[in-house]
Formats: C-alpha cells, structure tokens, sequence
C-alpha cells in the first residue's frame, strides 16, 4: 500500500526528472495536499518552503510538468517523478531546462560554481516580474 512517510515538517523529497532522455530537472517537496493534487491531475504540484505555500509547476511559465511516472523509494521517505514538461521544456526558475546547470569544482581549497552553458529556454525575468500596484 502507498503511504509515504512524512518528515517533521510533514514534507517527502521529490526527485524530477525527464521521461524520455533521463535529465535531473529539479529536486523538491510535496506536503500531502500537494501529492493528492498531483495523483488527481497528473501535473506535478509541489510545496514552497520559501514561500510557504502550494505550488502548482507551470502556472506562471506555462512550462507544466506532466506526470508519466512515480516511484517511491523503499522506505515511501522520497519520491521520483518522471515527467514530460510542457511549454518552453524549461524547468528552472532561471530559465533553463534543469534547475543543475552549474558544476561545482575545488580552486585553492574553495568549493567554485561554473556554468555549464545551458542558456535559458525564456525570459524568466520578464515571465515572474511583479505587476506594479
């Protein structure tokens, strides 16, 4: 029987990648609300712990992410998504398909950030500009 177990804060882990080639997309966090609503409607909806809020993937960029498979993990502690996105096929808040498009290396005992050379898919700052009152 599915029965995922919660954390404290009463979230799951959700590990998002691409159904057809594979790609890590994004790594998030489903409260039950949004598992009940993703199990409904087949589009992943997610909770913001920055926000504090629901989170339905897609509303604003029009890039939803459509469900073609979940898989939990042997303790029903994570979930897997695999899923098709719609839209630009772009998954970051940035833009860019996926949210790891930088690699982390070590320069003189430092952890450093470099891009990978993904460009963004759309204009991210244009699509989640706050309208002025």
């Amino acid at each position: 029987m599915f029965s995922p177990r919660f954390d404290a804060a009463g979230l799951v882990t959700v590990v998002v990648t691409d159904a057809e080639d594979g790609m890590l997309l994004m790594v998030a966090h489903m409260n039950a609300q949004a598992l009940a609503l993703t199990l409904e409607t087949g589009i992943a909806h997610y909770w913001s712990r920055s926000r504090n809020a629901l989170w339905k993937k897609g509303e604003t960029s029009g890039n939803f992410q459509h469900v073609v498979e979940m898989r939990t993990d042997c303790d029903q502690d994570a979930l897997w998504l695999r899923v098709k996105v719609l839209g630009h096929d772009a998954t970051c808040h940035t833009g860019r398909r996926s949210c790891f498009y930088r690699t982390v290396g070590l320069v003189d005992g430092k952890g450093t950030l470099v891009d990978d050379g993904s460009k963004p898919l759309f204009d991210a700052e244009f699509t989640y500009r706050k309208p002025s009152s």
